[in-house]
Parts: C-alpha cells; sequence; structure tokens
C-alpha cells in the first residue's frame, strides 16, 4: 500500500509524495480518476480574484522605494515624530501602487482570456463507444481522442493508429522546438489494427506503466500490456501537447499526461514576477539615495544634540519638560527622514510604469512590425520588460537562417570535375544573370517546380542525354536527406524540409527529373526521368559534429 502512494503521488500527513510512475488503463475513466492526475486545463496566469491584491502587493512592496514610503508612512503615525500630515505620504504611494496594480491586472487578464481560448477548444473524444466533442479542460488521463489534420495536439499522447500507411503520423514540432521541418511518428503495430474502428477503439483496456511527469522533450520510456504481451514504448510512439498535426487524415491517441504534466506545461516553469535590468538599477539608485539621507538626518540629528545639550537650556520655557539631549536627538533624527522624503523619488515609478504602458502600445501599432502573409502584427504580451529591448549588446545565433529570411536556391554545382549554372559568352567571359536572362525550359517534366529558377540549359542537356554521373549526381540529392513531401493535389507537390538547403537541393533534384515523392521507414520513392523506382531504405545516418554530414543506406528494390 506504502508503494502504491508512493508510486501515485497521493497525499500522505498532509504531505505530497512525487510521483515515481505513471500507471493508466484506456476507457476506464473510473480506475485513471482514482489516481487523481490532473487534468488537461491548463493556467498561466499568476492571480485569481481573491489572491490578486495580497499577492500584487506583496511584490510590489519588494521594491526599495514602495517599502521605504510604507515605512514613511508608520513613522508618521507617530505625533512625537511627524511633522506632516499622513496623506502626503499616502497620496503619492497610493497612486504608484494603483498604477502598477492596473498594469498587472491587464497582462493578467490577457494570460486568464488565452487560457480560456486554449482550455475550450474543442476535441473528438471516445465516450462509452461514441466520439463525442469536448472541451479541451475536461480531457482525462486515459481517454483516446481523435485528431484531424492540422489541429493542435491536446495532450500528450500515445499514439494508436492512423489514416497513413504503417501508422504513420507527420507533426509539426515548432512550437516546441522552433523546427518547422515535419516529423515522423509511428504508432506499435498492435494498436494499429485498431484503424478507426470506434467500436474496436472502445473495446480497447491496454494499461500503460511509464515515466512521470517530467520536462524532457526527447525521452520517453514506457509499457503497453494488452493481451497479457507487453510492448516497449518510446518517444517515436508519443505525441506532444504543442505539436500540430500535418499530412495525415486523422489519428487516435490515448492521453498519457494532461494539462500541467505535460511536456510543454513542465517547460514552461511558474509564472514568476518578473524584473527588468532598469528595476534593479533604480533599487540601487534607491538604496543609495537612501543612504545619503540617512547620513543627512544623522548629521542633523547629531548636531540638535549637540545644541541642545549646550544651548537647550536656555529656551526651557519653550521646549517639553523632561527631554533630554540623547533623546531629542533620536526624535529629531525621524522627524528629519520624514521632512525630506522628498529626496527618494516615488515620482520616478511612475512615470517608468507610464512609459512601459505606452511602449507596449506603440509595439502593438507598429506598422513595420506586421506581417500581412498570416495577417500577424506584433504583440506585446507584457509590460514588464519592453525596455530590455533597447540594451541587447549581443545576439547568439545557432545558423545564419535564424536571422535572414532562411531561404536558399540551387545556383551551381560541379559534377565529375566541371561547373554548371554559369553563363559564358563566345569570347568564354562571364555574363552576369539578372532578371531579364533567359531561364530554362522545364516544361517537358510534368511534376518540375514551376518556382524553379535556373539558366544554364547544358545541365538540362546532359541529364536528359542520360550522362551517368550527373544523373547519379541528382539521383543522391533525391535520397539522401529528411524532407517530407505532401501531395494536396495529383502532382502538386510540396516539400517540407529541416532546413532550406535541403529543400533546395531535393527541388533542384525534381526539376531536373529525379522527383522524390514519398518515403516511409523503410522506403523512399523517386521518379527518375518518367520512371518510378522504390528503394529500401537500410540505414540513416544522421548529421553530427564528428562526421559533419548525413549519409543514407539504400537499396534499390527488385
Amino acid at each position: 500500500m506504502g508503494s502504491l502512494l508512493s508510486r501515485l503521488g497521493l497525499e500522505c500527513g498532509g504531505k505530497a509524495l512525487k510521483e515515481e510512475e505513471r500507471h493508466l488503463r484506456a476507457n476506464d475513466r473510473e480506475l485513471n480518476l482514482s489516481y487523481k492526475y490532473a487534468d488537461n486545463a491548463i493556467k498561466t496566469s499568476k492571480y485569481n480574484i481573491f489572491t490578486f491584491l495580497p499577492l500584487n502587493l506583496f511584490e510590489q512592496f519588494q521594491r526599495l522605494a514602495n517599502a521605504y514610503f510604507l515605512f514613511l508612512l508608520c513613522l508618521q503615525s507617530i505625533p512625537e515624530v511627524s511633522s506632516l500630515p499622513w496623506y502626503t505620504t499616502v497620496v503619492p504611494l497610493v497612486l504608484v501602487l494603483s498604477m502598477t496594480m492596473a498594469k498587472d491586472s491587464s497582462d493578467d487578464m490577457n494570460r486568464h482570456r488565452c487560457d480560456k481560448q486554449v482550455n475550450n477548444r474543442k476535441v473528438e473524444v471516445l465516450i462509452e463507444g461514441e466520439l463525442q466533442s469536448e472541451k479541451w479542460m475536461d480531457v482525462q488521463v486515459g481517454d483516446i481522442i481523435k485528431l484531424e489534420n492540422n489541429q493542435f495536439v491536446t495532450a500528450d499522447l500515445l499514439l494508436l493508429s492512423s489514416s497513413e500507411p504503417l501508422n504513420l503520423v507527420y507533426i509539426e514540432t515548432a512550437e516546441l522546438d522552433g523546427e518547422t521541418n515535419l516529423k515522423v511518428k509511428q504508432a506499435l503495430t498492435v494498436t494499429g489494427e485498431l484503424e478507426d474502428s470506434v467500436e474496436k477503439l472502445a473495446n480497447f483496456n491496454g494499461e500503460v506503466r511509464c515515466e512521470p511527469p517530467n520536462n524532457r522533450l526527447d525521452k520517453f520510456t514506457g509499457t503497453l500490456t494488452l493481451k497479457g504481451e507487453t510492448y516497449s514504448l518510446d518517444n517515436e510512439r508519443v505525441l506532444l501537447r504543442g505539436c500540430t498535426l500535418r499530412n495525415t487524415q486523422w489519428c487516435f491517441g490515448l492521453v498519457v499526461f494532461g494539462g500541467p504534466d505535460t511536456k510543454l506545461m513542465q517547460n514552461c516553469g511558474r509564472t514568476t514576477f518578473k524584473r527588468t535590468s532598469i528595476d534593479r538599477l533604480m533599487n540601487v539608485l534607491v538604496l543609495s539615495i537612501f543612504g545619503f539621507l540617512m547620513i543627512m538626518c544623522l548629521i542633523l540629528a547629531i548636531g540638535n544634540g549637540i545644541w541642545e545639550y549646550q544651548e537647550g537650556s536656555k529656551f526651557a520655557a519653550f521646549l517639553p519638560k523632561g527631554v533630554n539631549a540623547p533623546f531629542s536627538a533620536f526624535l529629531t533624527f525621524w522627524s528629519y527622514v520624514i521632512i525630506l522624503n522628498t529626496v527618494v523619488p516615488i515620482s520616478l515609478y511612475v512615470s517608468v510604469e507610464i512609459i512601459r504602458l505606452g511602449n507596449s502600445f506603440y509595439i502593438n501599432w507598429d506598422r513595420k512590425m506586421y506581417y500581412p502573409k498570416s495577417d500577424t502584427p506584433a504583440e506585446a504580451r507584457t509590460t514588464t520588460l519592453n525596455e530590455e529591448l533597447g540594451q541587447i549588446k549581443y545576439i547568439f545565433s545557432d545558423k545564419t537562417g535564424t536571422l535572414t529570411q532562411n531561404i536558399m536556391t540551387f545556383n551551381k554545382c560541379s559534377i565529375n570535375g566541371k561547373s554548371y549554372g554559369e553563363l559564358l559568352d563566345f569570347s568564354g567571359q562571364r555574363v552576369e544573370i539578372n532578371e531579364k536572362t533567359e531561364k530554362v525550359d522545364f516544361s517537358w517534366n510534368n511534376l518540375a517546380d514551376p518556382k524553379f529558377c535556373f539558366h544554364d540549359n547544358s545541365l538540362v542537356e546532359v541529364v536528359r542525354e542520360g550522362n551517368p554521373e550527373v544523373q547519379a549526381f541528382f539521383r543522391l540529392l533525391a535520397l539522401c536527406h529528411t524532407v517530407m513531401p505532401e501531395e494536396k493535389k495529383e502532382g502538386e507537390l510540396y516539400y517540407q524540409a529541416q532546413s532550406p538547403d535541403e529543400g533546395a537541393l531535393v527541388t533542384a533534384a525534381r526539376n531536373f527529373g529525379f522527383v522524390f515523392r514519398s518515403r516511409t521507414p523503410e522506403s523512399i520513392t523517386v521518379v527518375e526521368m518518367g520512371e518510378l523506382v522504390t528503394y529500401e531504405l537500410l540505414a540513416v545516418l544522421d548529421f553530427n559534429n564528428v562526421r559533419k554530414r548525413m549519409s543514407v543506406i539504400v537499396q534499390r528494390a527488385s
């Protein structure tokens, strides 16, 4: 019983135990709910209606200026010390707190709005033998859901079956790792037999035991037990929340992790109070000013004590009785703290907050930051970090495409010692290529990409003449890559490439007669000069820093 509690992470003696292993059964909500796993609702907001005031005030009083004026307000409540009315401090302090509170509430309302939009998305869930439309927030661990092409993955799913041959699915992971290329996932053969039969899926009662929730996007370990047989699960069988289904008509998946337990949310971390370098600098400045103020007040208090000790007896008729020099100096010190409070610039915080709010509106209204192709304007999701943009000194980029349009084209190549792609005149001088230069006519190739542009007709001639070296060159370009094809209409091919150089090379091979058509985990299909050829994919040697190249081993199918 103790190990069961430990594995499930249930509360024991008021303290939650860490989950060590996840156990669930498909189509058994009663059992899965007993484990008290998190549902699929997410929450990225910092406050709610009850916690906003105390939490926000706690965060604001971490600023030294706010804490100082709160301390000053307490001093002004002491009649023996205060020489100014209390409202002279309350008014500016309340103004500063209110301005910041309004800005923080606006930011958090946007987070609530985004959370509500995501949680209320619809997905088809298999409930009591029928597919029903449910909100994302109502999906539970152990449910079987159906995803369709271009839909976001609802939760972390174990892939069960799909519309594609060999139960493959193609997913885009741009929101997880920033890569726009399509990745391939494949279901187990034993679950792939379920296909799209709702009756078979409703009777599916496989049990999954897997790792607890974690933030490792590239790793998953677990087992599936079905009809007494145990099958190993890895990351290739799992669809993570945040991915998008592409080039796949439909697929079914079993929810393994939901909501805050998904790997996407585990990587997000807790929403914290973000403090900028300007805030830290202002804290240092305020602390320095406060130190200067304390020194001034100390000097004035010491002077008052000396005067009280030497000359105070002469003015005994005008001074309270029983006040000695040290005590008078002590009271005078705090009085001067109140009188000289304007030395600490509380208005500076008001100015900074107004500038931040206005700057966020300027960002949202900036037409130069609007992307018309996807109708995407700039959006300042928070007004806290705007000024950080103007303080960037260095940008570290993994590749040049991160900072450019990431566009590459096939312009030249060298095959068997001969260069192609440059135009020469009768005297052998290089001809400059521009928009008016005549382009190669690829109309003989029905599968050519009409956007591809090349100017050297000699390369097309040697390909069509059957030159073995040139044809081998383009055959290799059509085989050695990780590109995924998409054919929305017959003959209209679109390539999804991990990098633009791969896309450019495969597109070049396509136009010169070696058209990459499709791939599976075991084969690659290419149309070579009009002939459909299938190659058996024996191995893929991924790119690494040691070899500095990517390779494939293929064998032409008989």
